[in-house]
């Protein structure tokens, strides 16, 4: 009997060792050893000549380079939660099934955005810069020196009530903030109990009043810019803005200007809109103690990154043995 052909899967980055290993048992796959970005030319000639291509978000699939996929093309199984690097549209129809890593990064990301409200708030980076770069300047405790703001008993506001922001808010309200929320619809009754959220329809009233913001929605052409200048103006001047979720939600220029002129206490970013440069006004404001900004590194847990890639491993298992796979991502579903 002949054995059944292994699929031949490329693969954009290096991923975890335990995940290369697996895909390279299962499948015919090209890895990426070097984790070197590939090149147009490069994602050209892989979606001619493979079966699958796994994209991470780094890379983007446009229709132009959909519009170049050869016949045996058949799945994009992106390592990734978000698809907004995808035309969905565009591989529907050329007939390209795409697939998605959901569900994995909540926890995660959740505790990176904890973490970054406590890093702004207390001035974490600062004092650890004092010790490493330039030791001589502390000469010990103070009473006045170094003072952050506390968080208990400050309001959060979330915008986008989804997985992660529901993980986000179960996590501020164990450290004493008050839950707010914007989103598209209300979240279950049982979860506005248990985390005594409240509810506001309209997010240029929640952003009036909250002491916090923590942007947790995905990108989608609806939220591009949905915090722009003047939303952003809405904001108390002791406020304070996280964002772990995309760059481009949040007018990035606006958000600068407003830090620079203290209408806007501080931020908080772990993505950036023209990712992956990231403004040079953002960085002399970090220098100067007035942003935390960090490399894109939210969901950058071992854990999660191998469960990303069993995911994948899933979904082109499942499609190849004739099924539909559990994460497939339908158009206008992105």
């Amino acid at each position: 009997m002949t054995a059944k052909k292994k699929p031949k899967v490329y693969i954009t980055r290096k991923l975890p060792d335990a995940v290369e290993t697996r895909m390279r048992e299962l499948f015919d796959a090209e890895l990426n050893v070097d984790d070197v970005p590939r090149t147009r030319e490069q994602l050209v000639e892989a979606m001619r000549s493979s079966d699958v291509l796994v994209p991470t978000v780094t890379d983007r699939i446009d229709e132009a380079l959909i519009n170049e996929a050869g016949p045996d093309l058949r799945l994009i199984a992106s390592f990734s939660n978000g698809t907004d690097h995808i035309d969905i549209e565009a591989a529907a129809r050329k007939g390209i099934t795409v697939t998605n890593t959901p569900n994995v990064l909540t926890e995660d990301t959740a505790d990176m955005t904890m973490a970054l409200i406590l890093a702004v708030s207390r001035r974490l980076p600062e004092g650890a810069r004092i010790l490493t770069d330039h030791p001589g300047d502390w000469a010990g405790w103070s009473p006045t020196w170094m003072l952050g703001r506390r968080i208990w008993g400050k309001r959060i506001g979330i915008v986008g009530m989804g997985r992660i922001g529901t993980a986000v808010a179960r996590r501020a309200k164990a450290f004493g903030l008050s839950i707010h929320y914007h989103n598209r619809k209300r979240v279950h009754p049982a979860t506005e109990e248990e985390l005594e959220a409240t509810y506001w329809d309209s997010l240029d009233q929640m952003l009036a009043r909250v002491d916090i913001v923590s942007v947790n929605c995905p990108s989608t052409p609806a939220t591009f810019h949905l915090l722009s200048a003047r939303r952003l103006a809405l904001l108390q001047p002791t406020s304070l803005i996280v964002n772990t979720a995309r760059g481009d939600i949040i007018d990035e220029a606006a958000m600068i200007q407003l830090l620079r002129d203290g209408k806007i206490a501080g931020a908080g970013l772990d993505v950036y809109e023209n990712e992956p440069s990231v403004n040079p006004r953002l960085v002399k404001l970090a220098n100067e103690g007035r942003v935390v900004l960090l490399p894109h590194m939210g969901s950058a847990t071992i854990e999660g990154r191998i469960d990303m890639g069993d995911k994948v491993i899933i979904n082109i298992r499942t499609f190849f043995d004739g099924h539909r796979p559990p994460n497939r991502v339908l158009p206008g579903r992105s």
